[in-house]
């Protein structure tokens, strides 16, 4: 697979990974491997970044589109999302307000769903017998 793919399985910011990463292909097996062994460069990056926006996204617990409205479009460090949590400015504390509201109604959506396909089974398998 190409570098760019086997970067956002591993959840690595590709320009900060080593070059023979970004210059070669990386086959399943060495994807796997990596994920079952992660070398010191791999869980550097992981540890201390810098982070691809959907991993920023995720720590700060708002989506990669409030990243953009908020003006995060780059990568960030551990340590710059620390700083973006501790201080919490009031783009963030909305954006995240908003994630926390869609990922409810996601979940309601989603139950209402199970319960219909449920109480759907359950008529099907009366009529069966």
């Amino acid at each position: 697979m190409k570098p760019t793919t086997a970067a956002r399985k591993l959840e690595v910011y590709l320009p900060a990974t080593p070059e023979s990463f970004r210059e070669g292909v990386v086959t399943r097996d060495e994807l796997a491997a990596l994920q079952a062994d992660p070398p010191a460069w791999l869980q550097e990056l992981r540890a201390n970044g810098p982070h691809p926006r959907p991993v920023v996204a995720a720590r700060l617990r708002v989506s990669i589109s409030g990243l953009a409205r908020g003006g995060i479009t780059e990568a960030l460090t551990t340590a710059e999302i620390a700083e973006l949590q501790e201080d919490a400015p009031q783009w963030l504390r909305e954006e995240r307000a908003g994630f926390a509201e869609v990922k409810r109604e996601e979940a309601r959506l989603a139950q209402a769903k199970a319960e219909q396909a449920a109480a759907e089974a359950g008529h099907e398998a009366g009529q069966q017998d």
